[in-house]
């Protein structure tokens, strides 16, 4: 699956303030997320965006 910058996608995992829609900020070797709901800021390489991402948040 191809991500773009700016899509939202919905993880596995809820992050620990409870949220689970995360917005791909960056692309590239690593994917930089943003949580929609805290704002934390995470990198993922792309076979670890693929295991923690359930599917794409409608937007």
């Amino acid at each position: 699956m191809d991500y773009a910058v700016g899509d939202k996608v919905i993880t596995k995992k809820k992050h620990p303030c409870g949220g689970d829609v995360w917005e791909i900020v960056r692309t590239g070797a690593d994917f930089k997320l943003r949580c929609v709901q805290c704002g934390r800021v995470v990198l993922l390489t792309a076979e670890q965006l693929r295991k923690a991402v359930k599917r794409r948040a409608d937007a």
